[in-house]
């Protein structure tokens, strides 16, 4: 039996360049994605759902699990005031709590002299705690200098 060939055309190998120019760049964007360490205890579903709504903003997550969080904020210099559900490294800095992406975007392209930032607490609507009436929140940002709000939400949405 003889083999079946299909001769390429210019069409179809304009086609074919193209999609390795697709595929090759969406494997570049990935590759490129800013990792995003999270620790958090195993059993927290809203600590999984932050994860994923990183994730879904563009962010590479990697979970540790762990059941002592308490010697992972120490170690990190987590101020006990700011302690929430979960606590995360990125880009040299601390996300402590369900702070929304676009908060940790803006960290990392303002790069402030600060050790991070935290949402204490777990606000009603912020990400991973969906549900009910979204409440105002605050992201403070946090480091040697102290204290200070660094932007404010509800829910996911920005507020002035």
């Amino acid at each position: 039996m003889k083999g079946c060939s299909y001769p390429i055309t210019r069409r179809s190998l304009v086609k074919l360049m193209g999609l390795a120019a697709l595929v090759g760049s969406a494997a570049a964007a990935r590759a490129e994605a800013t990792l995003v360490l999270v620790h958090k205890d195993p059993n927290c579903g809203c600590c999984t759902g932050w994860a994923q709504h990183l994730s879904d903003s563009g962010f590479a997550v990697r979970v540790e699990e762990t059941s002592d969080l308490e010697s992972v904020r120490n170690r990190l210099g987590v101020p006990t005031e700011l302690a929430a559900c979960h606590t995360a490294e990125v880009g040299g800095y601390l996300v402590e709590g369900h702070v929304p992406a676009e908060a940790i975007r803006r960290l990392l392209l303002d790069r402030p002299n600060a050790r991070g930032i935290a949402v204490p607490g777990m606000p009603v609507g912020s990400p991973g705690m969906e549900g009910g009436s979204p409440q105002p929140y605050t992201v403070v940002l946090f480091g040697a200098d102290g204290q200070r709000p660094f932007m404010r939400f509800i829910g996911k949405q920005t507020i002035t």
